[in-house]
């Protein structure tokens, strides 16, 4: 496997710096610009900014990777009420060919000089739900799994928009798909949480979440995430 060039083609590089209003609330996702180039280091893309630094980016969310189909299923399922497209996911990275089943916690991937090792799924939060018009479109994706994918910098460099994607190495058997899955089970499974928890190269943050789980016996109430201040929206 290591190596080995995925069947998969770079159909857009974004970044941008300008933080813009999403309701009542900032987001970066509608900053993001067609760039031939991204210039990536230890901590983030050159030029690229997140509104909420806390739940977004940081040495293990530097780029956002998105595949490209995704935006037509979401369209067939009626969960995108607007005309937005790529990027309008706030994704550095778009693709055809590649998805959630295919990359695995803790990939070393290279694409052209950056060495990038795949951190967690996205997390989807309801910035989502005013980003496309629909209330429950971050429901649709914690529960579909379409939901892209993270990387931390193991070494700088640039990607140009004509470079092959190569899995180096494959660390885990835990795809991003598995893991969203198992992230998201309703009832606390700490079996499962302790296969995700020994993935190599899964985010602290998601490590830390699911002990706590352990810990305590109780999930943390995700209205807010889906939902934000509004709560959830009446049938």
């Amino acid at each position: 496997m290591a190596g080995h060039v995925l069947t998969s083609k770079i159909s857009g590089l974004f970044c941008g710096d300008k933080i813009n209003s999403l309701g009542s609330i900032d987001s970066g996702m509608n900053n993001k610009l067609p760039m031939q180039v991204l210039k990536v280091n230890q901590h983030q893309v050159e030029g690229d900014a997140q509104a909420d630094p806390i739940h977004h980016g940081g040495e293990e969310r530097v780029l956002h990777h998105f595949p490209r189909e995704h935006y037509g299923q979401y369209r067939r399922w009626d969960l995108i009420s607007n005309h937005k497209d790529v990027p309008a996911m706030g994704e550095n990275i778009s693709t055809v060919g590649l998805d959630e089943s295919q990359v695995n916690i803790g990939d070393i991937i290279q694409i052209g000089e950056v060495m990038l090792q795949v951190t967690q799924p996205r997390s989807p939060c309801f910035k989502l739900n005013q980003q496309f018009g629909h209330p429950k479109f971050a429901l649709a994706m914690q529960e579909s799994r379409m939901c892209g994918w993270f990387y931390r910098v193991l070494q700088a460099g640039e990607i140009n928009a004509s470079d092959s994607i190569v899995l180096i190495e494959r660390k885990t058997d835990i795809s991003v798909a598995q893991a969203m899955k198992i992230y998201f089970l309703p009832e606390v499974d700490a079996e499962q949480y302790q296969l995700l928890m020994q993935c190599e190269g899964l985010a602290s943050n998601w490590v830390t979440s699911m002990q706590k789980r352990i810990d305590t016996q109780t999930i943390e109430n995700w209205q807010y995430r889906l939902y934000g201040p509004e709560g959830e929206p009446v049938e």
